[in-house]
């Protein structure tokens, strides 16, 4: 998009932007550039309404008894109705695997890959059989029988992933009568979609006729469009509000925008349910009344207060390494070295840059500190919308000289910070 608007600019000609759910930094482009004009397209282009969202507040339902982990009695409800009349239904969980992690629940040890900062996700039916994955680089363990620190038996496998969710969606299958019973359950994740071809396989065993599940991670989010798809359900909306980056509320909102799209797209009327255990995040609240203004209202002066664009522009100088202590002695080194480069654009401002045009922030382990053997520094340094901090970054970096056996990335306005 960045590049698109610098070459428009230098050719003189026009760009067009398009999005269901625009950034919030092009948003504000739109309400305060006078060069920029916001058209809102408020209606599907075939007039067919949005379909109403219900949120459902797990916390808040009556616990044990044959409560499902996974669905709420609203979901259970819903899709059984839907299917039973021959229809179609997508799920959304943001998290594949059979669980997010194991836990002894004597002593609390996790498993954690040993190359990366993270714990191992628990996978169950995949050509290898049971196992603990590293969702980042790769790495494959066996499931211990025993905790490795204590040697109990009690491990427990904690936060369901789709994997688990395909099975509990069987087993709920089960219980139906036909034709809602022989539903197919379609599975798309990076698990299920390795294979050549293996989406549009996927894509068209889910379209053929008749009741079926397509149960998913945030690749079935958009850009579906089936006629008899009546309901969407999201599993877990919590699961980005949790990650450590200044975007996760901005991302849930959007997913949730997303998906929520998916049903009712012709003559069939739409549904969705959304499960969370968090009602009150603004940006599930808005997202569930299709309200981005509110969202806005709410998201942008914490932006404003904290010094997130699209008030500043981040920039992340990220080192890696395989020796800590020189990754961060590295990373201490280019802290001074930037304070001292960016001195020729004024003075240095507060975090939210008031009375300031750029602030470097001190050197420290990124929120994923270690990957692939590989541990992270990063420094963040942010400016005023108006600065050329490019100038003086690239100056810096085309003469500095990192040792041998590290890396350094700058990411000029980063999409995260992680």
């Amino acid at each position: 998009r960045d590049v698109a608007r610098w070459l428009a600019g230098k050719h003189g000609c026009a760009l067009v932007l398009g999005s269901a759910t625009p950034s919030l930094e092009a948003l504000h482009q739109a309400a305060e550039n006078p060069r920029w004009t916001h058209a809102v397209l408020a209606e599907r282009a075939n007039g067919k309404p949005l379909p109403p969202v219900t949120v459902v507040d797990r916390s808040r339902e009556p616990k044990g008894g044959e409560q499902s982990a996974v669905f709420s009695p609203s979901l259970k409800e819903a899709m059984a109705e839907e299917l039973s009349l021959g229809r179609k239904c997508v799920l959304l969980l943001n998290q594949r695997g059979f669980a997010r992690f194991l836990m002894c629940q004597d002593c609390g040890f996790i498993p954690r890959c040993v190359r990366c900062a993270t714990s191992l996700t628990f996978h169950q039916r995949t050509g290898r059989g049971p196992h603990l994955a590293c969702h980042h680089c790769g790495t494959v363990l066996s499931v211990p029988s025993r905790c490795p620190e204590c040697g109990s038996v009690n491990l427990k496998m904690l936060g369901a992933g789709t994997e688990r969710v395909e099975e509990e969606l069987g087993a709920f299958l089960e219980s139906l009568p036909e034709p809602a019973k022989s539903a197919r359950v379609v599975r798309m994740d990076a698990d299920t979609t390795r294979a050549k071809g293996a989406h549009q396989k996927l894509l068209e065993e889910f379209a053929a006729p008749g009741p079926a599940v397509l149960l998913g991670t945030q690749m079935i989010a958009k850009g579906l469009d089936f006629e008899d798809v009546t309901l969407v359900g999201v599993i877990s909306a919590d699961t980005m509000l949790g990650i450590p980056d200044f975007r996760s509320a901005e991302r849930t909102f959007d997913l949730i925008e997303q998906v929520a799209g998916r049903a009712g797209r012709a003559a069939l009327p739409g549904r969705v349910i959304v499960q969370t255990y968090r009602s009150a995040e603004p940006a599930i609240r808005a997202a569930a009344s299709y309200d981005r203004e509110s969202f806005l209202a709410d998201e942008l002066p914490k932006r404003r207060m904290l010094g997130y664009p699209p008030y500043v522009r981040l920039t992340n100088v990220l080192v890696w390494g395989k020796d800590e202590d020189t990754v961060a002695v590295e990373a201490r080194a280019l802290e001074a070295a930037l304070r001292e480069t960016l001195a020729v654009l004024g003075p240095e401002g507060a975090p939210n840059l008031d009375g300031g045009r750029w602030a470097v922030f001190p050197a420290t382990p990124c929120a994923f500190g270690k990957r692939e053997d590989r541990y992270r520094w990063h420094v963040v340094v942010k400016s005023a919308p108006g600065i050329d901090i490019s100038a003086p970054l690239g100056t810096l970096f085309r003469s500095h000289r990192a040792p041998e056996d590290l890396s350094i990335s700058v990411d000029v306005d980063a999409l995260d910070l992680l």
